[in-house]
């Protein structure tokens, strides 16, 4: 029986340490979006994670996307028998202990989440738009450029191997030459 804990940050900048599980077997972290389904933490804790284990996390939104990915990972984690902690939130599921109580605090809190995410989302939206009516807004950087599309296709190379060259999609290679 092994103690475990997961911790995720959004972005690559982001420092985990905030996220104190105390002392764990073994540590899975994920520096990456919740939206991302490429969480390989994630992905190789559910692999790990044997009868008997408890699982650390911070709070419910480091978990899950949504309510729905929340509900899925907890059931999934109880059917393995696998107790898991949210710290922050005070909440504890074991496959032993079914309390509706928590069950209950389990939804409200990650329903808030999820409509917490969702107006963040809706802000940064309207940020966007408003920076972009002052001409303040550029968006990202172009990956590549429209003389590097062309010099290679004038080379000869076909709109795939274009693509594969410059790391980017067969679309993005259309779009810069039409």
């Amino acid at each position: 029986m092994a103690t475990v804990s997961y911790r995720r940050v959004s972005s690559e900048d982001q420092s985990l340490d905030r996220q104190d599980l105390g002392p764990c077997d073994k540590v899975f972290e994920d520096k990456a979006s919740a939206g991302t389904k490429d969480r390989q933490g994630l992905t190789d804790l559910i692999e790990w994670v044997r009868e008997g284990d408890t699982i650390k996390v911070w709070s419910i939104d480091r978990l899950a996307r949504n309510l729905q990915d929340l509900l899925e990972l907890v059931q999934g984690f109880l059917r393995k028998k696998v107790t898991i902690v949210f710290v922050k939130d005070g909440l504890t599921f074991s496959p032993d202990n079914s309390n509706p109580a928590s069950t209950l605090y389990l939804q409200v809190l990650g329903a808030v989440a999820e409509f917490e995410r969702a107006l963040i989302r809706e802000r940064q939206k309207e940020g966007i738009a408003k920076a972009k009516l002052k001409g303040v807004y550029r968006g990202r950087k172009p990956s590549v450029t429209k003389q590097e599309v062309d010099q290679l296709k004038q080379d000869g190379l076909s709109i795939s191997d274009i693509a594969r060259k410059l790391d980017v999609t067969r679309q993005t290679v259309y779009r810069y030459l039409s």
